[in-house]
């Protein structure tokens, strides 16, 4: 029953990691936008708002690899 559990697991944690970075890109990438559109100066803060929630991402990749080291998968 566990070693179904493992990979199921790996994937729930990549799942959630991966639709919490797109939601987080997706209201940053509107308010981003609206932001360029008032001070183009802006644009180097914008883009590292954008690449910010990616480590979301690439913590859920490294713990869903983690699960499946661990759990012998």
């Amino acid at each position: 029953m566990t070693v179904l559990l493992v990979p199921i697991s790996a994937a729930l944690v990549m799942a959630v990691a991966a639709i919490a970075t797109a939601w987080a890109q997706s209201r940053i990438g509107a308010a981003g936008a609206a932001a360029l559109a008032e001070k183009p100066e802006v644009a180097t803060t914008v883009v590292i708002m954008i690449a910010i929630p990616e480590t979301v991402a690439i913590l859920g990749f490294v713990v869903a690899i983690m699960i499946l080291l661990r759990g012998g998968a």
